[in-house]
């Protein structure tokens, strides 16, 4: 039996003699897929090691820096109350002496707000009459004129986080306003970016992409630090959320190729952790710093110590990173050094799979070079990637409207620091969710489960808000916040084990992307109007019901090697519905060709 239609296998094909080092037969024409061999263990539980430990822990110490540089955006553009700047020497007599709120009553115009005021009743048409924050009364030869633009600056109060920010700063309030959702929108395409770019480089050796990413950081966070206009200050955040993007998924991809079947999931929710950790973190060392020059300095100069993974002997690259190279010695050196030497001598078997798979490498019908060609004629992996990116467009995407960044559901103001600590919370709650049922249920299962919460959440909200005490909306707004966190988080780690080694990166980079692109919506969505709030929210609650329905089509990987090669990843396929003498690999839904093997 051919062991490419078992993805469990772990021994190479033969030929009866034992000696024939011959590749199996080679796929359909039509698919010219590049094939090296069996799906790898990477060891077994005896070699999890204390060396293995320490690397997986080491890979996740970075994601708290990682997470300073993604959420700090939140504190460096937050929007204070504001009004303009009275000059007492342009007033009347008659108002020079009077008290504060005096003057802002004869100088500030009232204007209408759709939202009420805490505390307060709505009005006639809904919401509350305040002082203008863009327009003031000016007084010439005692009589009053406008309302007119602010004409001497403006005055900041109530400021959450940071006691300056890029907002105070350039004064980006009223008509200038355009210049935050502008740098949020260009921060995120950034982040994109550097998916997709950075996303091709991972899939080289990971050590040096990692390295070079990091590099780039520092580079770019020191040249934010020193912007000295807006204009500047969101290129720089452009090319820094694109370098940050590259040193998380090159970090993303070698910690899940470290780690055994067992404990991928453990390793990539711990790294989860480890970000939620950094977000708590932040909200600490924002009160500190109270600039935001001073915060961007503190969470940029420690990225430059983990440079020192580049020193010999400290950070090895995936064993699989050097296998799909063709350096299969290099990978048994790295083995090597995550076995404690007195287990040794029980890891003969790893080295002997690494022997069988250099046959594979020295055919020349095996080869590990992949062309975008034989990528687009991969159906069957494309078919996984539309799926997951489709869901991790929706997750990320609907997460914003169960009121992240200081609104909830409503269109109430929570707060900077409340709902930073909620999404915090809820994210932290979704990765010991994921980490106590992933395995146990299968990861197919809990992401269906996760879209159906957020899906049922959502409709609820839009539906029933009127209906529900402020008890139940809360209740619903976290369901939200919790589900959408653990489908997240559950689809970017389900397409890394689904796609194949030689691919892995840049897979793993479109995924992510795509949910980078659901999370363009946000800056949109805090403008102060709210435009389209209600439609938005109703249209990623329609999608996330169709995410339902496609999440079913998936494979199941729990507990199951990673595919090496395209060919693997093209037979890692769903069971079939119903179990008869077919083929393993025929799926009645949305079937695709099946390779000849």
């Amino acid at each position: 039996m051919d062991v490419l239609t078992d993805p469990d296998s772990s021994s190479p094909p033969q030929s009866a003699s034992g000696a024939d080092s011959s590749p199996p037969p080679r796929a359909d024409p039509s698919l010219p897929l590049p094939h090296a061999g069996p799906p790898l263990s990477l060891g077994g539980p005896e070699s999890f090691g204390a060396r293995h430990r320490l690397l997986v822990a080491l890979s996740c110490v970075p994601n708290i820096f990682v997470a300073f540089l993604c959420y700090s955006d939140s504190l460096m553009t937050a929007l204070p109350d504001h009004r303009c700047s009275i000059d007492r020497a342009s007033l009347p007599p008659a108002l020079r002496n009077a008290s504060l709120a005096q003057v802002l009553n004869a100088s500030l115009p009232l204007e209408h707000d759709p939202r009420p005021a805490p505390g307060g009743k709505e009005g006639e048409e809904g919401g509350s009459w305040r002082p203008s924050q863009c327009q003031q009364f000016v007084f010439e030869n005692g009589t009053r004129t406008g309302p007119l633009p602010c004409q001497t600056g403006w005055v900041y109060s109530n400021t959450e986080g940071l006691n300056e920010n890029m907002v105070t700063q350039w004064d980006l309030v009223c008509d200038s306003y355009w210049k935050v959702p502008v740098e949020e929108v260009c921060f995120i395409v950034g982040i994109l970016t550097g998916y997709l770019l950075l996303g091709f480089t991972a899939d080289r050796p990971g050590l040096q992409s990692f390295l070079c990413s990091l590099v780039l950081t520092v580079f770019f966070g020191v040249l934010v630090c020193v912007s000295p206009s807006p204009s500047l200050f969101i290129l720089t955040r452009f090319f820094l959320g694109s370098s940050v993007a590259g040193v998380y998924l090159s970090l993303y991809v070698m910690r899940l190729e470290l780690c055994d079947p067992p404990r991928r999931l453990m390793g990539a929710m711990a790294a989860g952790m480890f970000t939620v950790a950094g977000q708590f973190l932040l909200l600490g060392v924002a009160l500190g710093c109270q600039s935001w020059r001073s915060l961007q300095g503190a969470i940029t100069a420690p990225l430059a110590l983990f440079l020192s993974y580049g020193l010999p002997g400290v950070f090895p690259d995936s064993p699989r990173m050097f296998i799909s190279s063709g350096g299969a010695q290099r990978a048994k050196d790295v083995l090597r050094s995550f076995t404690e030497r007195r287990e040794r001598e029980g890891d003969e078997e790893v080295f002997t799979e690494l022997d069988s798979v250099t046959l594979y490498e020295t055919s020349p019908a095996a080869s590990w070079d992949v062309s975008f060609l034989q990528l687009l004629r991969c159906r069957n992996i494309w078919k996984n990637i539309c799926i997951l990116g489709f869901t991790s467009f929706i997750s990320h995407g609907i997460h914003h409207c169960y009121g992240t960044f200081g609104r909830d559901v409503r269109g109430d103001d929570t707060g900077l620091y409340p709902s930073a600590l909620l999404s915090a919370g809820t994210g932290a709650a979704a990765c010991l969710f994921l980490c106590l049922t992933g395995d146990r249920f299968g990861r197919r299962g809990i992401l269906l489960l996760s879209m159906t919460l957020t899906g049922i959440a959502s409709l609820v909200l839009l539906g029933l808000t009127e209906y529900l005490n402020e008890a139940a909306v809360r209740t619903f707004s976290v369901l939200g916040l919790f589900s959408s966190h653990a489908a997240a988080s559950l689809c970017v780690f389900f397409a890394a084990e689904i796609i194949p080694t030689v691919v892995r990166g840049l897979g793993v980079g479109v995924i992510l992307s795509l949910g980078a692109v659901g999370r363009l919506s946000a800056p949109i969505m805090d403008l102060p109007q709210r435009s389209g709030y209600f439609l938005h929210h109703v249209l990623y609650s329609s999608l996330a019901l169709l995410c339902v329905l496609s999440i079913m089509l998936l494979p199941e990987t729990k507990r199951k090697p990673l595919p090496q090669s395209l060919r693997d990843g093209e037979l890692y396929r769903r069971p079939p519905l119903l179990r008869g003498r077919g083929r393993r690999d025929h799926v009645p839904l949305l079937c695709t060709p099946n390779p000849a093997i």
